[in-house]
């Protein structure tokens, strides 16, 4: 009768038996699985669970009811949706595109030697710093209609408008405070980023072109612009991403200007709490901010 042979259970191995690159291997997956647990735990799981309620009636009373696209069609069908959308749009570009400018010109200007640069440095970093709350107080009473110094000055000093004014409180002209806002909030960040770029920037190269004969206008367009634009297209990637998310600043600031963040707040936790179509308004900003960042990475920063 032949011999059948009996499988033995494997014994684990221990430490010593393994090779240098095995314990290596093992120490780094020990090491970072706290990391991955809490991406999991705090990113991945409410995304994952975020889609799943887009396709559901939620109810916080009772069981949730299975709608399959329902939501989806009725947001993309909705013309309050649209327009939120093209007030998210003129909100980024806009606000992007002028911390951005004003980050440029104020780190061209701050590269310079001059007396007291380094308190005035410091001064500049005070919006970006500042509380939220604090400073949006501050732009709500210069705005204010009655007692604002800008409708003040505009009005009984400079003459340039007869009748007071209520930019805030006027949905066509609150996107403009929103806009203004958010440049003057976030221009220091901005600033830091480029500002540490120029100063690593060779001055040989200046040197060299100012001797060919090049002007200030000619260095600024061939030298410093080549030089930041890695940097700067990565500032325009992350304030989009900042900007197109945002929802505190422009919700505290005024009520009037309904971005895609916004718009999906009163949507899911006012009025009929329409969790369900929240999680859907959620999903699909989601989607155009991932199409955005594929679009940009491969196209302008070519990664």
């Amino acid at each position: 009768m032949a011999d059948v042979a009996v499988a033995r259970p494997r014994t684990p191995r221990s430490p010593k038996s393994l090779t240098p690159q095995q314990r290596d291997a093992r120490l780094g997956w020990a090491l970072i699985l706290p990391a991955i647990t809490i991406i999991g735990l705090l990113v991945i799981y409410p995304i994952i669970y975020n889609v799943y309620l887009s396709f559901f009636d939620v109810s916080l009373m009772g069981a949730n009811t299975f709608t399959g696209l329902e939501n989806h069609i009725g947001v993309v069908t909705d013309g309050e949706f649209w327009q939120a959308v093209l007030t998210t749009v003129i909100y980024v570009i806009f606000s992007v595109l002028g911390t951005v400018m004003l980050g440029l010109g104020v780190a061209i200007v701050m590269n310079k030697e001059f007396p007291l640069r380094g308190v005035v440095r410091s001064i500049i970093l005070l919006p970006y710093v500042a509380p939220v709350i604090a400073t949006v107080f501050a732009w709500q009473f210069i705005f204010d209609p009655v007692r604002g110094i800008f409708v003040h000055l505009t009005v009984e000093v400079l003459g340039i408008v007869q009748d007071r004014f209520n930019l805030i409180g006027n949905p066509k002209t609150s996107i403009i405070v929103a806009v203004v806002y958010s440049i003057w909030k976030n221009f220091p960040f901005a600033y830091l980023m480029i500002l540490s770029r120029l100063q690593a920037i060779d001055a040989s190269l200046y040197e060299a072109a100012e001797i060919d004969g090049a002007g200030a206008w000619h260095r600024f367009i061939h030298i410093t612009l080549p030089e930041l634009q890695f940097i700067i297209g990565s500032l325009v990637l992350l304030r989009v991403i900042w900007n197109f998310n945002k929802f505190e600043e422009v919700y505290l600031i005024t009520e009037n200007v309904k971005v895609l963040s916004i718009y999906t707040y009163l949507t899911a936790f006012t009025g009929s709490l329409d969790l369900g179509r929240g999680a859907t308004l959620a999903v699909i900003q989601f989607l155009i901010l991932l199409i955005f960042i594929i679009y940009y990475v491969k196209k302008v920063l070519k990664w």
